[in-house]
Formats: structure tokens, C-alpha cells, sequence
């Protein structure tokens, strides 16, 4: 049983981000959509980060650039039902606590990469926080806007 639980858990783990991929794009609705950001969210940086340790970059880069696209697609989709974050928070919340995740994690998975590597995972990092900051204005209009992180000049 330990040695199929060894060969099956990797397969069982890619099977759950895809069920939930599956799940989210099907999710109509933009509230319930956002709520399965946390998970997908996870699940997704659990394969960048088995990407990153077996050296496939390019393979990791890919899923970050497709979950900052689920994340669009969520900010985007609360957007056109004209749902006021303040007043109905549901799925804002979610969505930003998932953004804010995932800048932790990026920030942990480029803390241990060569510079050279890391260009292409900061690209798409300045798109989530981005989408982070308009998702805190959203829930917080009447706070003044977080600043975004000074630019190292080096």
C-alpha cells in the first residue's frame, strides 16, 4: 500500500488541479468562481513549486501565467456583474486572500532562483500584485491605495 501511495500521490495531486481547473472554469458564477481561487491557488503553486525543484522553469512559469489569468478572469468577471465589494464582499475576500498568497509564495520560489531565471516569474508577479491592489481598493474604496513596492535601482 506505501509503495502505491509513493507512485499514485503525485498522479492524485495533479488529478486535484485539474479537478479543480475543471470546476473553476465551469463556475459560472463570479462570486463562487472566486471562492475556488484559494484552492486552485494552492494546488497550482504545489506544481510550480515541484517545477521549480525538478528544474522544468519553463514548465512553472506556464502555471503561474495561467493562474494570474484565472485571477484576471475573477477580478474581470466582478467587474461586468457590477458587484459592489464593499457591500458584498463574498468572493473579493477570497480572491484577494488568494493573491496575497501567492505573492508569498513567488516571493519564497524567486528568493532561490539565479537572477537571470527570475525575469520571467517578476513579470508575472507585478501582474498579481496588480490585480492584489485592485482587489483591496475594491474591498477598501474610502482607504488611501497601497503603495506599490519601491523598485530596487540596482
Amino acid at each position: 500500500m506505501l509503495i502505491a501511495a509513493l507512485f499514485l500521490g503525485p498522479a492524485l495531486a495533479d488529478e486535484g488541479t485539474a479537478a479543480l481547473r475543471s470546476r473553476f472554469n465551469a463556475e459560472p458564477d463570479p462570486v463562487r468562481k472566486a471562492k475556488l481561487m484559494p484552492k486552485l491557488g494552492e494546488a497550482e503553486f504545489r506544481d510550480i513549486r515541484k517545477d521549480v525543484d525538478e528544474s522544468r522553469l519553463s514548465d512553472a512559469v506556464a502555471v503561474l501565467q495561467q493562474y494570474r489569468d484565472e485571477a484576471q478572469r475573477c477580478a474581470n468577471a466582478f467587474d461586468a456583474a457590477k458587484i459592489d465589494a464593499e457591500k458584498h464582499p463574498s468572493g473579493f475576500k477570497e480572491l484577494q486572500i488568494s493573491l496575497r498568497e501567492s505573492l508569498r509564495r513567488l516571493n519564497e520560489i524567486t528568493r532561490g532562483l539565479p537572477a537571470d531565471e527570475q525575469a520571467r516569474f517578476l513579470e508575472v508577479r507585478e501582474d498579481l500584485d496588480e490585480i492584489n491592489r485592485q482587489m483591496i481598493h475594491k474591498l477598501f474604496p474610502h482607504e488611501p491605495a497601497p503603495s506599490a513596492p519601491e523598485k530596487d535601482s540596482h
